[in-house]
């Protein structure tokens, strides 16, 4: 969530443009909104990979260099004839946001916009690319010159913001996303809402997916967990300083390590580009249902860790589920998301989810499944319970991050109620002192089962057994200890006597007020 009150009224402000502008669907404005960010964070990037290279001596080949489109044979030869005037192809270095946004007239810019620098960037990646495939049937539909230039003008100042921020990995789409899906939620269209920044760092933490790992998000919407690894294995490369030294193949390699997928495929292009605005050239985000029949069963017991928050709140067609590879008896996504993840991983591997409360301790036989899965099939390492804000304003659903591993059976259970993440748990989602995430990041990497365990505390650990016993219900609440303050009353006999002497005072005080008429 935006903290940057400046930030956040930048991007307020160009939603209003887009909707007075005459494209008032917020899905479809977030759309082209992130279009134009894509082309700008292309050009910064690619010059950004320019200066880097002069720096260390290497050699560069710009996504700019050469003619746009490219000739076909027949335009070749005739070029090649002296008709190069007939053949319609311009230098790509005018595809450059930092060119494109200075042509002027501005009906000549939204023309040179439309007829090659987005043709231009739906086609990055190359023919095969999963970028180049979900992009095919996308349109710029910018209508009018001057909601281009105002457009333009407004993402200039979103990105000199950016630049005051200390956060070098600003997800500047999902900022714009975060902002407008309030708009999709006001509208009333059933959707997604986007795990807020913070808690996606916090989960990453928790699990610390390394750079050699395979990272999956089964419902990845737009990439926010795929993103939230990336930058997290960045860093270790950094500190390790192999980073620098990471050669094309290796980095392809490490790239090709991020796998999403998703059921929309707007979510999809979103995602694609996400992650191509933060470095990864190619990225690997498939248009599917990993709940369906149509998953790829190669990708099962593949993963070294998967990262997601799934959609829950909804059921699927029973006809659809892949029921090969899902054993749960049940249409609920938030049920079988949690088998699909567990079947997604790899022996060893770990995910890190989020769930809504109900899956913890819901009574029927689908629900009891779901978790045995987690505790008798897995390693369930962590219960931790968020307050219902976390979510605001898109939901007011509490929920829960479980962290698993794919091995062995569970032991004990880590149990932390969390009570606040630095933010007011209101609509508005204002800072705040109260974050008990620095404690859980904390306490969690140091936990230890053997020490003192106080279930009258805001974590402790819970025995497998006890949960057995408990008809594997993982609600905090089932196991923490309560404290009742004792109440000491006193005696009838004295509290007649003061009730009297009340009484006594009343009647002295009528008995004056009646002595005065």
């Amino acid at each position: 969530m935006l903290n940057n009150k400046e930030l956040a009224r930048l991007i307020d402000e160009l939603w209003n443009k887009f909707w007075s502008g005459g494209i008032a669907n917020p899905l479809t404005a977030i759309e082209q909104i992130t279009y134009l960010i894509f082309m700008k964070r292309i050009d910064d990037l690619d010059l950004e990979r320019k200066q880097m290279a002069e720096f260390s001596d290497e050699e560069y080949v710009s996504i700019f260099e050469g003619v746009f489109p490219e000739p076909t044979e027949e335009e070749e030869k005739a070029i090649a004839n002296g008709a190069e005037d007939k053949v319609k192809r311009v230098k790509k270095e005018t595809l450059r946001w930092s060119h494109f946004k200075n042509i002027s007239p501005n009906d000549l810019k939204l023309k040179h916009i439309q007829e090659y620098v987005f043709p231009f960037i739906k086609e990055l990646g190359g023919e095969n690319a999963h970028f180049t495939t979900y992009m095919k049937n996308a349109v710029f539909i910018i209508p009018t010159p001057s909601l281009l230039d105002e457009a333009i003008e407004t993402i200039e100042q979103i990105f000199a913001e950016i630049k005051k921020d200390t956060n070098e990995h600003q997800d500047i789409q999902g900022d714009v996303y975060e902002m407008l899906l309030n708009e999709i939620a006001s509208a009333g269209k059933n959707g997604q809402f986007r795990t807020p920044r913070h808690i996606i760092q916090m989960v990453v933490e928790l699990v610390d997916p390394q750079p050699e790992d395979k990272v999956g998000d089964p419902a990845c919407g737009t990439a926010g967990f795929l993103l939230g690894a990336y930058q997290h294995t960045q860093n270790l490369l950094k500190s390790s300083g192999k980073l620098v030294h990471m050669k094309d193949k290796e980095k392809k390699l490490y790239e090709d390590g991020y796998k999403g997928y998703d059921i929309d495929v707007t979510m999809v292009r979103l995602g694609l580009m996400n992650l191509m605005m933060h470095g990864i050239d190619n990225p690997n985000i498939e248009y599917t249902d990993t709940l369906s029949k149509k998953f790829n069963p190669a990708e099962i017991g593949t993963y070294d860790v998967i990262l997601a928050n799934p959609p829950f709140t909804g059921n699927l067609n029973k006809g659809e589920i892949d029921s090969e590879t899902l054993n749960l008896s049940t249409t609920k996504t938030e049920l079988l998301f949690i088998e699909r993840i567990y079947t997604m991983l790899r022996k060893g591997g770990t995910a890190g989810i989020i769930i809504p409360q109900g899956v913890l301790f819901g009574t029927g036989k689908a629900f009891v499944e779901a978790r045995k899965i987690m505790i008798e099939k897995s390693q369930l390492k962590a219960v931790i319970t968020m307050p219902s804000g976390v979510f605001k304003p898109y939901a007011g659903v509490a929920t829960a991050v479980l962290i698993f591993t794919k091995t062995g059976e569970t032991d004990d259970v880590w149990f932390y109620e969390m009570a606040g993440d630095g933010l007011t748990l209101d609509d508005k989602r204002a800072e705040t002192d109260i974050n008990d995430i620095p404690e859980i990041l904390e306490l969690y990497k140091n936990r230890d089962a053997t020490q003192q365990n106080d279930r009258k505390a805001k974590h402790f650990f819970v025995s497998k057994k006890e949960i057995v016993e408990n008809d594997y219900d993982l609600s905090f609440n089932s196991y923490k200890e309560e404290v009742y303050e004792e109440i000491e009353y006193d005696e009838p006999k004295d509290i007649l006597e003061k009730l009297e002497g009340i009484e006594k005072d009343i009647i002295n005080g009528l008995e004056k007020v009646k002595s005065l008429f």
